[in-house]
């Protein structure tokens, strides 16, 4: 008789992650929406701050205006809740088995489109809620996943124009038509919490 194997569950896959994805005037409304979020409210922050060629210091900066953890991704780097992680440059972002995955950038030259490639593989595998968050940047990375990120029960928010550097990025999310707030980097992170404290507990 054969015995029945119980497959154990990939741990870390449950709970909330949050994508904030932005470029040009981004660092703003990274420090802004990190300093008005409790660090113990159990969901993932992932910074997908599109940069092609520039290496990334935000792994330097952000410790400042948050008590969580800031690391800079590295491949096989096992996903948690109550961190912020940071993508390095000339990378793409993926999700697998509760790790995050490095590739080559796919478009090197021209606007990359990191943000959406990440917002489209978590749609795939994660299984914990989603929040994708749209905030100062150029060009229109991410919209192009938002849509794809309501389809699978997520949350979609875009930064209020007004409150942007430069708000080229936030108008592409909400001209997407699939965007469910829009708001400053304050109440932003007031939203986080709030579907933070609705997430099902593990």
């Amino acid at each position: 008789m054969e015995e029945l194997i119980m497959k154990p569950k990939v741990l870390g896959t449950d709970f909330p992650v949050v994508c904030v994805g932005g470029s040009a005037g981004g660092l703003d409304a990274y420090t802004r929406l990190l300093s008005h979020l409790p660090a113990d409210m159990g969901v993932a922050i992932v910074i997908v701050n599109h940069l092609r060629t520039v290496a990334t210091s935000l792994h330097e900066i952000l410790p400042r205006y948050t008590r969580m953890p800031v690391e800079l991704i590295t491949e096989r780097l096992l996903i948690q809740p109550d961190h912020v992680f940071i993508i390095p440059e000339q990378r793409d972002l993926h999700v697998l088995d509760g790790e995050f995955r490095l590739k080559p950038i796919s478009k090197p030259r021209g606007w990359p489109d990191v943000i959406t490639v990440f917002l489209r593989s978590l749609t795939q595998h994660w299984n914990g809620k989603l929040v994708a968050v749209i905030v100062s940047g150029f060009d229109g990375d991410g919209a192009a996943a938002l849509c794809g990120i309501k389809e699978v029960g997520g949350i979609t928010i875009a930064q209020k124009l007004e409150t942007a550097a430069e708000p080229e990025m936030p108008e592409s999310a909400i001209a997407s038509g699939c965007i469910d707030y829009v708001l400053s980097p304050e109440d932003i992170a007031k939203e986080i919490v709030r579907i933070a404290h609705n997430a099902p507990k593990p």
